[in-house]
């Protein structure tokens, strides 16, 4: 066949191409569609579901300041970000069916939102600068009021940027007027990795990995750390793997873990009598390491997962993604009894104490590198039948593909970065109403725990009800949930870092 047009027709195809364009310019062009009609954050729709959720007639009344502060972090002086001048941000506590008023006065240099992570909630208070709400300028205050509908184990943190690498997160902790869990204590723990005022900053770090993976020739000296670990690049760590998540670990190298704020050197310890039963509720609150909780040589009993009651699991350990909390019940024994994070694929550790008051507390050298045995994730368990979605056929289905990968850090859903500028480019319509099945399809090298705002949904047909959720490399994972949440809603992984390289989505709610 030949390859090259001859100049007569190149001239022939001129010709025709130009009347082809003249008659297209006297035909009419079609209509292109009308965007739909979406049910935006200050439609009447949005307050007309919040004032039918069910409701106790209290309120209560918080205040937040977010701001700079200086602290010291397992005996290294860091200056860094939090609420209220402090690295562990207060505890929030209301029941089911309160009215929660928090006014953020934000004392920091530039805006900031905060988003209450798992729970279902007015559209307008999410904290999702740009679909949501405006960011709430520096010097400014900003007022969220919304009823707290479903008891659980939640947290609250900032959504600009990487603001949430820093301290600006806290737990919050929706009672259950009507609780049949019986326990003596109740135990906020709070995990976090942490880098921010001791090797770099999270913008630091996120320039760096932005350079993609590849090119780790510009990162920095290699350093193993003395061991035979994951190595060490500038800020970037290579060769962390686990084969619960199915590869790749994590990519960022974190100087300590946190427990509570406290680094293994000064572990919080709880005291409680030998028998007693302590509630946790532990909340993954890294930006990119998942935690392998567990007590050497005695078990937990799983009761919650992202604030829903599952059927009970007796566990050696569980695997919490990053936004990802559970409930369980420990029996306390008599003396010291370590409760152990083990940061998943990385060799680190954070872990506090309980304590009968007997005995001496165990060497931080002495306690194991490894909990093995029954090992499960929160996608793995099971509903409890009172939180069971009812049998019903879905209404609509979306494919939501995972895409992009380490070498360029280009991380995307379907092929698309997210655009903060065009947040609506490529959402994923519902309908109020509709039986919604989401179909997460991992195309990556990497796991990711994928969070959906302002919805709980139902892993397969019998599974945990959920918010976030681990995907692994190569894996599809279905998930249920009813659009009874009108609004705009972000979806996103909750890695920071990958979420900030545009791994995020929306579902939007259309007329």
């Amino acid at each position: 066949m030949q390859n090259q047009l001859n100049r007569r027709s190149f001239l022939g195809l001129s010709v025709a191409t130009a009347a082809a364009a003249a008659l297209a310019a006297c035909t009419p062009a079609k209509p292109t569609a009308a965007p739909p009609a979406r049910i935006l954050p200050t439609d009447p729709l949005v307050a007309q579901a919040e004032a039918a959720r069910a409701s106790t007639g209290t309120t209560i009344t918080k205040k937040l300041a977010p701001g700079p502060l200086s602290t010291t972090i397992a005996g290294k002086k860091a200056n860094t970000w939090g609420y209220d001048g402090s690295l562990v941000a207060p505890t929030l506590r209301g029941k089911a069916g309160d009215r929660l008023d928090v006014r953020v006065d934000n004392q920091l240099d530039e805006p900031t939102t905060i988003h209450w992570h798992g729970v279902a909630l007015r559209n307008n208070a999410d904290g999702v600068p740009g679909l949501t709400q405006k960011a709430i300028a520096a010097g400014s205050d900003y007022d969220y009021a919304f009823t707290l509908p479903h008891p659980g184990t939640y947290w609250y943190h900032s959504h600009v940027e990487m603001q949430r690498e820093r301290a600006l997160y806290g737990a919050l902790v929706i009672e259950d007027p009507k609780e049949t869990l019986e326990y003596d204590k109740d135990w906020v723990i709070v995990l976090d990795d942490w880098l921010d005022g001791i090797t770099a900053t999270p913008e630091k770090v996120l320039k760096e990995v932005s350079k993609g993976m590849g090119d780790m020739g510009t990162m920095g000296g290699m350093d193993h750390g003395g061991g035979g670990g994951p190595m060490k690049m500038g800020n970037t760590l290579m060769g962390a793997t686990s084969d619960f998540l199915g590869g790749d670990a994590g990519d960022i190298a974190y100087p300590l873990h946190l427990f509570n704020g406290r680094g293994p050197g000064g572990p919080e310890t709880l005291e409680a009598k030998a028998g007693d039963r302590i509630r946790l509720r532990i909340i993954n609150a890294a930006g990119d390491t998942a935690y392998r909780i567990g007590i050497p040589g005695q078990r937990l009993t799983l009761t919650h997962t992202d604030g829903f009651p599952i059927k009970h699991e007796d566990i050696d350990a569980v695997v919490l993604g990053m936004g990802e909390r559970i409930d369980a019940i420990l029996v306390v024994e008599d003396g010291y009894t370590p409760l152990l994070a083990l940061a998943e694929g990385k060799g680190q550790m954070a872990y506090g104490l309980v304590s009968t008051g007997t005995g001496t507390p165990p060497a931080p050298a002495r306690l194991p590198s490894e909990l093995a045995g029954r090992v499960v994730d929160g996608g793995q368990l099971t509903a409890d039948p009172s939180v069971k979605l009812d049998a019903r056929s879905p209404d609509r289905t979306h494919e939501v593909r995972l895409t992009g990968g380490m070498a360029k850090y280009d991380w995307g859903i379907n092929g698309h970065r997210y655009d903060m500028a065009d947040p609506y480019a490529n959402a994923f319509d519902v309908t109020a109403g509709e039986r919604v099945e989401v179909k997460f399809v991992n195309e990556t090298e990497m796991w990711h725990p994928m969070h959906i705002h302002g919805h709980t949904f139902q892993v397969g047909n019998v599974g945990a009800r959920k918010d976030t959720v681990i995907v692994r490399p190569g894996h599809t994972l279905t998930v249920y949930f009813d659009a009874d949440n009108p609004g705009q809603w972000l979806m996103h992984c909750h890695n920071a870092y990958h979420a900030e390289r545009g791994m995020m989505g929306v579902f939007s709610y259309v007329k």
